[in-house]
């Protein structure tokens, strides 16, 4: 592994890479969006699946290249609480999108089965992190055994959400503000080839610049003494999300709303899998025992969002306050007061 001498980083040093690859991650993430949206057109696989596998997995890349090297170098605490972190402000972007959206309440214009199957598979993946601390610490070869429960949850979650899109036992009702989202004609989409290989690209200088982040972030916790789960929470998890923030609002200004809202949904089903690898990584014992009360309290509520935004994809409330759903209401408001007390405690 690709070792970096950080140890003679100032403090502006330290930012100035940080701030780098934030910009990196940003540019690559937002073109990776408009590679898989097409991609999603000219294959046939649909916006819903496409958001869940080809966009989670590749704007999450610089995310879990941080988490495992991270956990490979010892900071348990940092690697959990980025993958865990970036789920929560990700939950919070989908909120500020739907501010975006006027004409209704997004989860009611793109509601769709598969949206909230996905919304489902993520509560029960956070549910096994957040019981698996308090769970025997054994392990087999360093592994938790939560840790290959996570990965067969995760792929049986994806092939039922597959299903459902090829033959729904449940339909939303559609109504006037209700959206399906529009393939590009094909004649203006590039070939099969190229958008493979801008895709398999700009993963490359995704997993490049999460690589890179994770001893800026480690030299800015050592010399400003701020904790492994402030920096993971509010820095790292916020500089790799970036992505999906600017691509969901890109999304719904063009009218992909079901991949503006699977992309944010299917990519922190995905990044649940970041613990998991980071267990792999991580050579001390199971990660999941070194998981703090900060970092459980980021579990929680982060479960509690997304409960809420299920409550919101089943209800389908129209129009709310400000023309936002409660669901988005209260992720803003609960997100915003868990930053305040993290910072305050």
């Amino acid at each position: 592994m690709l070792i970096f001498q950080t140890a003679n980083w100032t403090l502006l040093e330290s930012s100035l890479v940080f701030g780098g690859c934030a910009l990196v991650i940003t540019f690559a993430g937002t073109r990776i969006t408009r590679v898989v949206d097409q991609l999603a057109d000219r294959t046939g696989i649909g916006e819903a699946a496409a958001g869940a596998i080809l966009l989670g997995a590749s704007t999450s890349l610089s995310g879990v290249v941080l988490s495992v090297t991270a956990a490979w170098n010892g900071h348990a605490e940092l690697a959990v609480s980025n993958a865990l972190g970036g789920i929560a402000v990700q939950t919070f972007f989908l909120a500020i999108a739907d501010i975006v959206y006027r004409r209704a309440n997004l989860e009611h214009a793109a509601a769709s089965a598969p949206n909230m199957l996905q919304n489902g598979l993520l509560i029960t993946l956070l549910a096994w992190i957040l019981l698996a601390p308090n769970l025997p610490d054994a392990t087999i070869w360093g592994i938790h055994p939560v840790t290959p429960i996570l990965f067969a949850f995760y792929i049986f979650g994806i092939h039922l959400i597959r299903g459902v899109k090829a033959a729904p036992m449940w339909h939303p009702s559609v109504t006037r503000d209700t959206r399906q989202d529009q393939p590009d004609p094909e004649s203006r989409i590039p070939s099969l080839l190229r958008l493979w290989s801008e895709f398999i690209v700009l993963m490359a200088v995704l997993g490049a610049a999460g690589l890179t982040l994770e001893p800026a972030a480690t030299s800015i916790i050592a010399q400003t003494g701020l904790s492994q789960t402030v920096v993971g929470v509010l820095l790292t998890a916020v500089s790799t999300s970036i992505p999906e923030l600017v691509t969901s609002i890109a999304a719904v200004r063009r009218g992909a709303l079901t991949l503006a809202v699977s992309g944010i949904i299917g990519g922190n089903a995905f990044d649940t899998l970041f613990t998991a690898v980071s267990d792999i990584a991580y050579r001390e014992g199971s990660i999941y025992h070194a998981i703090t009360s900060e970092v459980e309290f980021w579990v929680s509520l982060t479960l509690l969002m997304c409960g809420i935004l299920m409550i919101g994809l089943v209800r389908r409330e129209r129009y709310g306050l400000g023309r936002i759903g409660f669901e988005s209401s209260a992720i803003l408001v609960l997100y915003i007061a868990g930053v305040v007390m993290l910072l305050i405690s």
